[in-house]
């Protein structure tokens, strides 16, 4: 496994919220970060259906398009009553023409669940799959999952995506429901990132 010896790394996203939580696990190891989004790159087009695969294409384009190790995350949600939708496409059930809206999103996949009188509690689990690429072509990869159960009406303010109707295993409280340094002790990102550290960042 190859180990990070570099000072920059970029994070192969657009989304404020994911380099926010990124940025915050990658702290302690004094690495100066910067996203795809403030290098003014595009966004390539995912074409894969794994988490793997699309965690791969952001990955390297953002590597060789800048010059430096880049960091891409692939995430979404898999709800077993619906076969493991929308899983890859969670982003997608949120596309607007006015943009991404997660509560219709959120809305849809509930909705979805009633309408095949889907039995609760509807467990599903969220997914994260990193991606460390290099400019040379190497890359590693790390995955981490939570399982929960989805809740009706959402609940809390906070996080992002669909974390308002997110109920993780064991606890009382939604991921919108918790405080972001609680979230992240159990989040599938810090248990996929937990592994990224181990595998190339631990001295």
């Amino acid at each position: 496994m190859r180990r990070f010896d570099g000072d920059k790394l970029v994070i192969a996203t657009h989304n404020a919220g994911k380099l926010r939580e990124i940025s915050a696990l990658l702290a302690p190891f004094e690495v100066s970060v910067t996203s795809a989004g403030e290098l003014g790159l595009e966004e390539p087009e995912e074409t894969e259906s794994t988490f793997i695969g699309n965690a791969r294409i952001k990955a390297h384009f953002a590597a060789k398009a800048s010059g430096l190790p880049a960091l891409a995350d692939d995430s979404g949600i898999e709800v077993d009553a619906l076969g493991g939708r929308p899983g890859v496409y969670t982003a997608d059930w949120a596309e607007t023409p006015n943009g991404r809206d997660f509560v219709l999103a959120m809305t849809r996949v509930w909705e979805e669940c009633e309408g095949i009188a889907a039995p609760e509690p509807r467990t599903a689990r969220f997914v994260a799959t990193l991606c460390l690429a290099w400019p040379d072509g190497h890359d590693e990869i790390f995955e981490g999952t939570t399982e929960g159960s989805l809740v009706w009406p959402m609940r809390g303010g906070n996080g992002f995506g669909f974390d308002p109707m997110f109920l993780p295993e064991g606890e009382r409280l939604t991921f919108g429901e918790m405080a972001p340094e609680q979230k992240a002790e159990i989040a599938h990102r810090t248990r996929a990132f937990q592994k990224l550290v181990a595998g190339c960042f631990a001295r």
